[in-house]
C-alpha cells in the first residue's frame, strides 16, 4: 500500500486528490496538511469524504510527511519548493502540482512568478508530468511538475501537428476557456458567482504565466522555436477548459484526422472524436480524459483543434495520480476509470 500525503488539502485542487484517491485501492492517505484547520477531521470540512478519508488536517510538518512514499503539493507557487528538496532526501517521491518546477529557465520562471527560487538545483531534475509525452522518464523520477490546466488541453491539442512539423510554428493562436474553479478557493471578488454569472471575458491578455510552459513544451515537441498567442478567458461555470487552437498547414492535403487517431491510439485518457465533433467541457467533467476534435474549416490551410478536459482532473490532480501510478510501476488508468458526470 502507497502511503500519501498531501499538502494543501482544503483547496478545490486538493479536495479532488482526496476525492479520486479514496477510491484507490493501492493508496493510504495518510497525511493531509493545512494550517488553518489543524486537529480538524477531513470528513468534517468536507462531509462528501465521510466514510472514505480517515484523517486530520495537520501542520505541513518535513518529519511528519517524511513517513510517506509520496507527498502530493497541491499548494500555491512557492510552497513545494521550499520543502522537497528536504523531502527527495528523505527517500519520498514528490508530485508537485504547482507552478515551481515546471519551467527548465529559472530566471524565465522567476520573471513570470514574481519570486526567487528556492531549489533551483533541483528544476534540472523535475520531469514535466505530461504522461503522454514524458511517460519512460516519469515512471524513474522522484519529482514530477505536474502541467497547469491551460498548458495540458493546449499541448495536447497541438503535439500531433507540431511533432510532424505540418504547421507554421510561428502563427499558432490558442484562445483557451477555464470555469472559475481554476482560479482557487480563496475568497476573492472577480471570482464571485454574482461577478461572473452572465457574464464572459477574457484576461491577461498582455501575458498569462502559462504561457512560457506551453512554449517550452512545444518547442520540446517542434525541435525549434514556436510563436504563439494565448488568450485565456473566464467562462461562468465551475468546472471546464475549451481550447480553440488555430494553426495554418504549411503544405497539403494531409488527413489530419487520421494524424490524431494514430499519435493517440494507445492513449487511455485521451480521445480522439469522429471527424467533425464538437466537444463539450460537460462530457469530461469529474473525468480524466481530454477529449479532441479536429476540423479543417472549408478544406482550406487553417486546422482548428477543439482540446476540452477537467481543469481539476486531467489539469491537476487525475493528472497527478495518473503520474504517480507510473511512479509506482501501477498501470496507467489505475483509481482513474471515471466516467463523467451528466447531466
Amino acid at each position: 500500500m502507497i502511503r500519501a500525503g498531501i499538502v494543501g488539502g482544503t483547496g478545490y485542487t486538493g479536495v479532488e486528490l482526496l476525492r479520486i484517491l479514496a477510491s484507490h485501492s493501492e493508496v493510504d492517505v495518510a497525511v493531509v496538511t493545512s494550517r488553518s484547520d489543524e486537529g480538524l477531521r477531513v470528513d468534517a470540512l468536507y462531509p462528501s469524504l465521510r466514510g472514505s478519508i480517515d484523517a486530520l488536517f495537520s501542520q505541513p510538518d518535513v518529519e511528519t510527511l517524511a513517513t510517506c512514499d509520496v507527498v502530493f503539493f497541491a499548494t500555491p507557487n512557492g510552497t513545494a519548493m521550499q520543502m522537497a528538496e528536504q523531502l527527495l532526501a528523505r527517500g519520498v517521491k514528490v508530485i508537485d502540482l504547482s507552478a515551481d518546477f515546471r519551467i527548465k529557465n529559472v530566471k524565465e520562471w522567476e520573471k513570470w512568478y514574481g519570486m526567487r527560487h528556492a531549489s533551483p538545483g533541483l528544476i534540472a531534475e523535475a520531469v514535466y508530468g505530461l504522461p503522454e509525452v514524458n511517460r519512460v522518464a516519469i515512471k524513474t523520477a522522484r519529482l514530477v511538475a505536474c502541467p497547469g490546466c491551460y498548458p495540458t488541453a493546449v499541448q495536447l491539442g497541438f503535439l500531433p501537428l507540431v511533432e510532424q512539423g505540418l504547421i507554421d510554428e510561428e502563427t499558432l493562436i490558442a484562445d483557451v476557456k477555464s470555469g472559475v474553479s481554476g482560479a482557487g478557493r480563496k475568497a476573492e471578488l472577480a471570482t464571485l458567482m454574482s461577478e461572473t454569472g452572465e457574464s464572459f471575458k477574457a484576461y491577461a491578455v498582455g501575458g498569462h504565466r502559462h504561457l512560457p510552459e506551453i512554449r517550452q513544451g512545444l518547442e520540446i515537441a517542434a525541435g525549434k522555436s514556436v510563436g504563439l498567442t494565448f488568450v485565456p478567458h473566464l467562462t461562468p461555470m465551475i468546472r471546464g477548459i475549451h481550447a480553440t487552437l488555430y494553426s495554418q498547414l504549411k503544405a497539403g492535403p494531409h488527413d489530419i484526422q487520421s494524424l490524431y487517431e494514430k499519435r493517440y491510439s494507445e492513449e487511455y485518457f485521451v480521445d480522439v472524436l469522429p471527424s467533425g465533433a464538437h466537444p463539450d467541457t460537460r462530457n469530461v467533467r469529474g473525468s480524466n480524459k481530454c477529449q479532441i476534435a479536429v476540423h479543417q474549416p472549408q478544406g482550406g490551410q487553417t486546422i482548428v483543434i477543439l482540446s476540452v478536459i477537467d481543469n481539476l482532473v486531467k489539469g491537476a490532480a487525475g493528472q497527478a495520480i495518473q503520474n504517480m501510478n507510473l511512479m509506482f510501476g501501477l498501470r496507467e488508468e489505475h483509481g482513474l476509470k471515471i466516467v463523467a458526470l451528466y447531466p
